[in-house]
């Protein structure tokens, strides 16, 4: 195997918010293999998605831009001209594969109420330049998944039915992936699913192991009976289904060690945002507190070539420095057009310096798609444990949960692209 190169596989689900792992304290969720995976890595404590909602993260995952440069809303098209990480890493004799969730070509499940997005056929030409693509663009039938793409030699995969569930199942195309790929090459890999996303349901098995009765609230969960009654049950489910996530990164791992690919890749675990599930009364995500900003980051895996740390960092990683730190695990320069920082030195010996690294991370929600809310809001998360954010509303956020009072809005050089917001600045909030 051609060793002059690390893989990386970067794997994460939906509305899996940082708090709930078992080695971040969660009372819920029982996660042996992330607990694992992050003692043997680097896990970013205060890690956060940049403009919590799916295709803005998936947008900004993928390119590298901030939210607004590439996609501001759900349902919203990625421009296809804009460079991708895939494209960055093919080019450096990568094999490059995407299975799973994409959520960037534009379709609504609303626009037609007859059709089902995960039967919706995404071009080939909007796949991100992925060598191989097999996924669907959104889904929430997680026992009837429909996925579709091409493969590296170009042939097609038509529209097919998945058997069992999401995440069992698209955990084992990336596992055939891997098990029958051509050793000559390095890869990146990417393994994206719908779970823990509402609707809260995984296999009876994984569900049996939360009674409603066992549900632990955060502190924050308001004894109100509506509040209480569907926090019980959504988070349940939740933790059923972060449990089976689990599960099956335990698998990815195994089959990394039985393959002999473990000893040369990185292996990457987030979420493209949080979830509320009754904090503050409030569930799903798009809102600047913690449980919908926060979100998990480890950087685990092994190399046989080089020395790796280990440990737990409170940096404030953004959604646009997950594109550069990739490329920096791999040894492969950041391109210019990346607005995002490359920790990759907090992981490997060779990587970046972390000297100038960010005192903090710029938030934002630019546009809602509800007719409840008709503000946006932009903040920032700081190093130093809080996070300051203004919008349209009283948002009352949580000294418990390390957040600070409102504050009064100002901008400062840099704020349109994010860049030189200090810890103590917020930037204004506009009013749609």
């Amino acid at each position: 195997m051609n060793r002059s190169r690390a893989n990386v596989i970067r794997i994460y689900g939906d509305l899996h918010r940082g708090q709930a792992q078992g080695h971040m304290g969660d009372p819920n969720a029982v996660t042996p293999n992330l607990d694992r995976l992050a003692a043997d890595g680097v896990t970013f404590t205060r890690a956060v998605s940049n403009c919590p909602w799916c295709t803005p993260f998936r947008a900004s995952l993928h390119t590298g831009l901030y939210s607004h440069q590439c996609c501001i809303q759900n349902g919203q098209r990625l421009d296809p001209a804009l460079p991708t990480i895939a494209g960055v890493m093919g080019a450096a004799g990568y094999d490059t594969a995407h299975f799973g969730k994409w959520h960037l070509d534009g379709a609504r499940e609303a626009d037609d109420l007859s059709k089902r997005p995960d039967l919706y056929l995404v071009p080939k030409q909007r796949r991100g330049g992925f060598g191989t693509w097999i996924g669907y663009e959104n889904n929430r039938s997680y026992f009837d998944c429909h996925v579709h793409g091409h493969r590296e030699d170009g042939t097609e995969v038509p529209l097919h039915q998945l058997r069992g569930y999401e995440t069992d199942a698209l955990t084992g195309l990336l596992v055939d992936f891997l098990q029958t790929r051509s050793a000559q090459r390095p890869f990146f890999a990417v393994l994206s699913v719908m779970p823990p996303h509402s609707e809260y349901v995984a296999p009876a098995d994984y569900m049996r192991r939360h009674p409603l009765r066992d549900v632990q609230f955060r502190p924050n969960v308001p004894d109100l009976p509506h509040v209480v009654e569907r926090a019980r049950r959504d988070i349940a489910g939740s933790a059923a289904m972060v449990e089976n996530l689990d599960a099956n990164v335990g698998r990815i791992l195994e089959c990394l060690e039985r393959t002999g690919l473990g000893d040369n890749t990185h292996v990457i675990y987030f979420s493209d945002h949080g979830d509320m599930l009754g904090s503050h009364g409030y569930f799903d995500a798009s809102l600047p507190w913690e449980e919908s900003i926060r979100i998990p980051f480890i950087i685990g895996g092994r190399s046989a070539t080089e020395r790796l740390d280990s440990g737990r960092l409170e940096l404030p990683l953004n959604t646009v420095d997950i594109a550069p730190t990739t490329l920096g695990l791999c040894g492969l320069p950041q391109p210019d057009w990346m607005r995002g920082f490359d920790y990759s030195g907090a992981r490997r010996h060779g990587g970046a310096s972390l000297e100038r690294a960010p005192e903090s991370a710029f938030l934002q929600y630019c546009l809602h798609d509800s007719p409840f809310l008709d503000w946006v809001w932009r903040g920032v998360s700081s190093a130093g444990g809080g996070h300051s954010a203004l919008a349209g509303l009283e948002l009352g956020l949580s000294r418990a949960a390390g957040a600070v009072p409102l504050l009064p809005g100002r901008r400062r050089a840099g704020a349109e692209d994010g860049q030189g917001l200090g810890a103590e600045a917020v930037a204004l909030h506009v009013p749609l």
